[in-house]
């Protein structure tokens, strides 16, 4: 078999460790509410799953970011949602308060009756914003696909919205094991095809979203969501038109799991800001790519303490390549924009110290 040929972007080369010029960019939710542009868009579109499933408009949100910032990737604009709008639990958002379920599952009836996911049929929109997208790319910039992993889906699917307390989802885990992992092998195999039809449809990387896998204990973590990101890494496609697709894994909260999440197989780990890259660094750096983790609310600070802030994360990875620099989290919406330009530009000017 003939090996993959070497990545030549920085954020593919990031990814896989090689070297680089200056440490990469994007941001989590960087096509979003923060940009003025994305607000004109969503208005004229009427709400936010027109914009997701309408190609031609997730194609304009996921590039207008890259048209203001020097950014090393773009990320498909879509929702982590989509799999179970797509499963028919009637999704809707309520404004100010975020997604909500019309049929959440309660029931071992519910759970059972979910029906398997036809990704070409239900989420054919995504994969024609994903081959519009690389069309309008070019080769430029490389395109990030992801899903939101089982444990997340279903804390959603289960609470009917966002988790809050995680009462139901946690009731169900220890009441009813057997049950929950009946939902979450479901939606394990639902991620898996999802992610590869992105990947086959133009996708040249992908990340998996454990929102809510910080909320879990140890134990509980390892059966209920990292087992599963497992299984999905596992059945990747992980090379495609001769180039290797790098696989992220996300899980916010779980610092305490470094090297369980770089057991899945998975080519970097990312990192919210609860810990050090240093420590990380250390710790599964030399097996996985790491990526983060600027705390999103550093942006509302003035640009001085982001430059400062940045140095400082620079400095705690240290010399060498396999960083990505992002975010801990998704950015919110109250950013200013000259405050992300600040961002981008203090990681332009800093970063090449650390690659030479």
């Amino acid at each position: 078999m003939t090996a993959p040929a070497l990545p030549s972007h920085r954020f593919l080369r990031a990814l896989s460790r090689q070297g680089v010029d200056r440490t990469p960019v994007w941001m989590m939710r960087q096509a979003g509410r923060y940009l003025p542009e994305y607000r004109a868009l969503r208005e004229q579109a009427g709400d936010f799953m027109s914009l997701c499933r309408t190609p031609e408009l997730a194609c304009e949100v996921t590039l207008q970011p890259l048209r203001r910032f020097a950014l090393d990737a773009a990320i498909l604009f879509s929702d982590i949602l989509t799999i179970p709008d797509a499963m028919g639990l009637g999704l809707h958002f309520v404004e100010g308060e975020g997604p909500r379920f019309e049929r959440p599952l309660r029931t071992a009836e519910a759970i059972r009756n979910l029906p398997a996911l036809d990704v070409d049929a239900e989420l054919g929109y995504v994969l024609d914003a994903v081959r519009l997208i690389r069309q309008e790319l070019d080769g430029h910039t490389p395109l990030i696909g992801f899903s939101g992993s089982p444990w997340t889906l279903a804390c959603y699917m289960v609470e009917g919205g966002s988790p809050g307390s995680f009462s139901h989802i946690k009731t169900l885990i220890y009441d009813e094991p057997a049950r929950a992992h009946d939902l979450l092998g479901r939606l394990a195999n639902a991620v898996t095809s999802y992610l590869n039809a992105q990947i086959l449809a133009g996708a040249q990387a992908v990340q998996i979203f454990d929102t809510w896998g910080g909320a879990l204990s140890g134990p509980a973590f390892e059966a209920f969501s990292r087992r599963y990101l497992q299984q999905i890494v596992n059945g990747l496609i992980r090379e495609h038109d001769g180039q290797a697709i790098p696989v992220i894994v996300f899980t916010k909260g779980g610092g305490l799991w470094l090297e369980a999440l770089a057991d899945t197989g998975a080519d970097a780990v990312g990192l919210d800001w609860t810990i050090e890259l240093d420590e990380a660094r250390r710790r599964i750096g030399h097996r996985v790519a790491l990526q983060g983790n600027l705390d999103p609310a550093v942006l509302r600070a003035k640009p001085a303490a982001i430059r400062t802030e940045v140095q400082r994360i620079l400095s705690s990875f240290g010399v060498g390549t396999g960083h990505v620099m992002n975010l801990g989290h998704g950015i919110t919406p109250d950013i200013p924009v000259g405050h992300v330009q600040a961002f981008i530009d203090a990681i332009a000017e800093f970063s090449p110290a650390y690659h030479r």
